[in-house]
């Protein structure tokens, strides 16, 4: 399965190849396992950080309720869940065996972040569709866009994210390299013999692949059609706002499509490890996919923690909400040309609403 290749094929125990070659508890250095480290405990703490700030903001401060910001709020609180197996992950890189965790922590801890990288690649389609409708047809979208269908939506993405990541439960296990005489020292939390021999662990790895190219491809397609709906449209707009308008729109796609680049690029090394370890016919590429496994990981790990720095680079209107969550002063701008940006009127596209916007938007008092 994808979490488990991506996280745990990177910390099982050695292959045929590896058996005569690890070193102490570890198949890796102490110069690879300390760095390592030290960039998943930085990373957790932003992680922890960013997502609790940013699920706060969206909860305490009524204007910040968007329908945009609901999607964002509930990827936050997946990727707050994803840290939990942090822990977990470190322990097996210092000491893949014996897994002192039991069955279930070993199944769950696979299982959710299998179900919450699912929900994280549902939320962004969903809401990188949201997006298409209400640039191409805002009209539309107006209607259709509600606070209420929104939160109907979040809660069947998790259905359908959790029920597809059901078979990763049954999967993974506690093994031991001699089942027949089993040794409480050499027990690995890894997918069991039962998911290879039958087959159903390749065919999970198919459907996690599926997973993660046909939502990019999608995405390819909404973000490719909003950015022609925006060349094309850019002399279209009429009205005092007009180029408010253009702009938040923009802003808001800006924001978006680096949010799914980011997305991207922390998840294609995982796929080009799996494609390496697949093809593992020697010691050499057997270290060399271990190793590619471990910067998937910490990649993984990265995914989960970069999108409120991001909105936080991108976002005027997040700095505005972090400064008044912690009721620090805030610096307000004033003249002709210049708004606000928590005023009603800001920044609202033709025919939709401004709840369909959220902080993704950027005031023009930059």
């Amino acid at each position: 399965a994808r979490t488990q290749e991506r996280r745990g094929d990177a910390l099982i125990s050695c292959s045929s190849f590896m058996e005569d070659h690890h070193c102490g508890d570890s198949l890796f250095p102490t110069s690879t396992l300390i760095p390592v480290t030290t960039i998943c405990i930085l990373l957790f703490i932003v992680g922890i950080t960013g997502n609790t700030m940013t699920i706060l903001i969206i909860q305490r401060f009524k204007d910040m309720k968007t329908t945009t910001n609901l999607y964002l709020s509930s990827m936050a609180i997946s990727d707050l869940v994803i840290f939990l197996s942090l822990p977990f992950d470190l322990y097996r890189l210092w000491k893949y065996v014996p897994w002192v965790f039991g069955e279930l922590v070993c199944r769950l801890s696979h299982y959710i972040n299998e179900g919450c990288t699912n929900a994280t690649i549902l939320h962004i389609t969903v809401l990188s569709m949201e997006r298409y409708l209400a640039i191409c047809f805002p009209f539309k979208a107006k209607a259709a866009i509600t606070k209420r269908r929104v939160k109907y939506v979040i809660l069947v993405l998790w259905g359908f994210a959790l029920l597809s990541a059901a078979p990763v439960f049954f999967l993974m296990g506690v093994e031991y390299e001699n089942e027949t005489m089993p040794d409480p020292d050499t027990r690995q939390c890894k997918h069991t013999r039962y998911a290879i021999e039958s087959g159903l662990l390749h065919t999970t790895i198919w459907v996690s692949t599926a997973y993660f190219f046909c939502p990019m491809f999608c995405l390819l397609f909404l973000y490719g059609s909003i950015g022609r709906k925006l060349w094309k449209g850019r002399h279209e707009l009429h009205g005092p706002n007009a180029a408010a308008r253009q702009k938040v729109n923009r802003q808001t796609v800006k924001i978006l499509a680096v949010v799914v680049s980011v997305f991207a690029i922390c998840w294609l090394p995982y796929h080009i490890g799996r494609f390496l370890f697949t093809h593992v016919d020697d010691y050499h590429s057997a270290r060399l996919s271990q190793n590619f496994n471990v910067a998937s990981m910490v990649l993984f790990y990265l995914s989960a923690s970069i999108n409120p720095v991001l909105y936080n680079l991108m976002s005027n209107k997040y700095r505005s909400a972090v400064r008044r969550l912690f009721l620090l002063p805030h610096r307000r701008h004033h003249g002709p040309n210049r708004r606000h940006i928590s005023t009603r009127d800001d920044f609202t596209a033709p025919g939709k609403s401004e709840e369909s916007v959220g902080f993704l938007d950027k005031s023009l008092n930059n």
